[in-house]
């Protein structure tokens, strides 16, 4: 087996053996050595920092070389002043030069901690091999006191036989890059000679041979309309579908107006997609008066509706609900429903049993797998949780929701003494064998079986990603408290990682979804996307609930949020007058994803009008984020390489440069778009422009070619940012690495 296979198939991964290089200070009460051991109950098993304003660390050094793939900080038996809020950590085979691996924070609990560090660089993701770990503290829970460090781990793989070849490949990798900036460099001073001898020496290619031809084209012959033929090309092969994918999206919502049979009002209800089947099942809910037992089916290509069954207990399947969940194994033809809201009133021993349901497509017959998923392992009665299904392992995962007990219930053989709400932890349910198994408690029961503990929640969102085997969880309430957490469960590893928390910079408001509750979210594994829209915010600033419009993407590579669609306005007139164009704010909605056409499906919710406490929308709406076509880029590309033909001709000939705008540069302009129309007005000043001021005709001569090779030169750079990074030349220049 290959070493590269080693370490992606993850069976390779283990603790790492280190020990404390340097650090800024300690106390004799508190050293460095204390971390090595995991001793939560022990207050001095801890590194701590001197008060001082100047820059704190820690630095560890590995046993040997190793790839580090993350990192785990344990904590104190509770919260305490001295956690750290915020640090960074930067790994490197020296300890004086070190780059960048994470930058992160850890909640101020007991509950440890794992974080993944960036172990790959380059174009190509070469795996990264450390010896230097430095942990640096930026602040801490507390304000003004000592940063505290209690317990570190580090997992990765150290096997010098698997190591050695990746410390090779990374010394070869920036000796390459050393040499492609010389070659960009001799290239942009015209010295092909010297960009050929380096190619040969070294072995190293400066970019995509396909690319090099542009450059030929475009700066040796100055032939902007065989340039513009090439970029066609590059599109029509999918060389800019990088680019493409990259651009943001803008939301195009469409009302969809389906004939009689169809759903009727509802929040709180469920609904799935088969993209294969073109099929979308929707099922129970709330009305505003009572929970609905119906099940229905929608046919994306016809678009219609059909009533399955109008009340599925009357044929052996779930009762009336809503607050459910349900989920689809697209290749059984199965979906499999948990969970439902009672009131109070109804809260009887008898009633809390957490029934468990699937439905057979195919032969539209319900099964009652289990009658009461808490005696068998499984979750008690929970609502608002959620549920995700592993397709193809046939796991069912299930997360959070709220525990339903009746007046005078008992917990683990003893009465309930605490008014405060339970909430569920994480589950996994095999299909095949029928089998639960609990894989973490939430952190107010931990579990006497050595469980790890979670911080569970109600009207959050979890999706199941296949590509990297994660679960990813976001948002949701925990009692009073609105959440906007972000983090992630390994399903093999059983690793939880934390991309954000509850604690962010204001600046960050506005780049990360809201605190929410009934957020929705689906995933698109093949694009690595995931799709969020917003539900019921907690306001930070006036510290009340508000229902407003916001549609998120995060990309799980990048690890960035974008928001593609925002809506403030909160007046029912406005929405009134819009109620055919857009959906008005919402909560307790439905929204699913067919991937296969990129379109999303919204339906119902609730408005959240207190005018109208028992309204619920019967709404039905598509959503597709659209992003620029491949002919849009097109016009792009040729609009930039006609604009820089054009400043070329106003050199020499002012008048050939003026019919050329009028004719070449002037036919691709949307003169509907008004920036493109006020940019495409000012060119005109560039015929006024005195470009050169030698007297002399050899120095004219001399300076036009150099004025013409930099615009040449600037043109095909500017071309390059529509190409993938892995096949151009170096984004960066050589002369920017001069430090002054």
């Amino acid at each position: 087996m290959a070493s590269s296979e080693l370490l992606d198939d993850g069976q390779d991964w283990k603790t790492l053996e280190y020990r404390i290089y340097k650090c800024s200070s300690y106390s004799l009460m508190f050293v460095p050595e204390n971390i090595l051991v995991d001793n939560p109950l022990d207050d001095f098993s801890r590194w701590s920092s001197d008060d001082d304003n100047h820059p704190q660390y820690l630095v560890l050094k590995l046993q040997r070389p190793s790839i580090v793939r993350s990192i785990t900080f344990g904590k104190y038996k509770e919260a305490h002043v001295c956690n750290v809020k915020k640090f960074k950590i930067y790994g490197g085979m020296e300890s004086e030069n070190l780059m960048e691996l994470l930058k992160g924070g850890l909640k101020n609990d007991s509950i440890s901690e794992t974080f993944e560090l960036k172990h790959k660089i380059g174009r190509n993701g070469i795996y990264y091999p450390v010896r230097y770990i430095k942990i640096m503290p930026l602040q801490t829970w507390g304000p003004n006191f000592n940063y505290s460090i209690w317990h570190v781990r580090l997992t990765g793989m150290d096997d010098p036989l698997v190591i050695k070849p990746y410390i090779k490949n990374v010394e070869q990798y920036f000796q390459n890059e050393i040499i492609r900036l010389c070659m960009k460099h001799f290239r942009r001073l015209e010295q092909p000679q010297v960009v050929q001898t380096l190619e040969r020496v070294a072995n190293v290619k400066l970019e995509d041979p396909r690319l090099a031809v542009l450059y030929d084209i475009l700066v040796n012959r100055g032939n902007h309309h065989e340039a513009e033929h090439f970029i066609t090309y590059a599109i029509s092969i999918g060389l800019l579908d990088d680019y493409i994918n990259s651009q943001p999206y803008r939301a195009v919502w469409q009302k969809m107006s389906c004939e009689d049979p169809r759903p009727g009002m509802r929040g709180g209800h469920q609904m799935v997609l088969d993209s294969a089947a073109d099929t979308l099942y929707l099922f129970g809910g709330w009305d505003g008066t009572q929970d609905l037992a119906d099940l229905w089916q929608y046919n994306i290509k016809t678009e219609k509706w059909s009533l399955l069954c109008k009340d599925t207990e009357s044929v052996g399947g779930p009762s009336a609900r809503s607050c459910h969940k349900m989920c689809l194994d697209p290749e059984k033809r199965q979906l499999f429903t948990l969970g439902r809201y009672l009131d109070t009133q109804y809260r009887t021993p008898e009633n809390l049993k957490s029934d468990f349901y699937v439905y057979d497509i195919e032969s539209d017959k319900w099964t009652q797998i289990s009658e009461d998923t808490g005696a068998v392992c499984g979750p008690r009665l929970i609502f608002d949780h959620q549920m995700s299904m592993d397709i193809m392992n046939r796991i069912i995962y299930v997360f959070g929701g709220r525990v339903l007990v009746s007046s005078g219930a008992t917990e683990d053989g003893g009465p309930i003494t605490t008014a405060e709400p339970i909430f569920s932890g994480l589950y996994s349910y095999h299909v095949p064998t029928s089998t639960w198994n609990i894989l973490a408690c939430d952190i107010a029961r931990p579990s006497p079986f050595s469980v790890p503990s979670i911080r569970s929640r109600v009207g959050h969102s979890m999706l199941f990603n296949p590509v990297d085997r994660k679960l990813y969880i976001s948002a949701g309430q925990r009692s009073k408290e609105y959440l906007n957490d972000f983090f992630t469960y390994e399903v093999d590893s059983n690793m939880m990682e934390y991309i954000s928390d509850n604690d962010f910079d204001e600046a960050d408001s506005n780049h990360i979804p809201a605190a929410g509750y009934t957020q929705r979210a689906t995933i698109d594994p093949v694009l690595g996307e995931i799709y969020v829209l917003s539900g019921l915010s907690k306001d930070k600033d006036k510290r009340e609930e508000n229902v407003q419009n916001s549609f998120w993407v995060y990309k799980i590579k990048k690890n960035t949020w974008t928001c593609v669609y925002r809506n403030e306005n909160g007046g029912e007139k406005y929405w009134s007058k819009m109620q055919d164009y857009e959906p008005c704010p919402r909560f307790a909605h439905q929204l699913v994803y067919d991937m296969d056409q990129r379109v999303h499906y919204l339906f119902g919710g609730n408005p959240g009008r207190s005018c109208l406490p028992k309204l619920r929308l019967a709404d039905f709406w598509q959503l597709k984020l659209c992003r620029p076509t491949h002919e849009q880029i097109l016009k792009r590309c040729k609009l930039i390489i006609r604009t820089y033909k054009f400043k070329e001709l106003a050199l020499s000939n002012s008048i050939e440069a003026l019919e050329y705008l009028q004719r070449d540069v002037s036919e691709i302009i949307d003169h509907k778009d008004e920036e493109q129309t006020k940019k495409f007005q000012a060119l005109t000043s560039v015929l006024f422009m005195k470009h050169l001021m030698e007297t002399d005709e050899d120095e004219i001569e001399e300076s036009m070619e150099r004025e013409l090779h930099h615009k040449r030169t600037e043109l095909f750079d500017r071309l390059m940012e529509f190409f993938p990074e892995t096949i151009t030349q170096p984004r960066a220049n050589l002369v920017d690495l001069l430090v002054l």
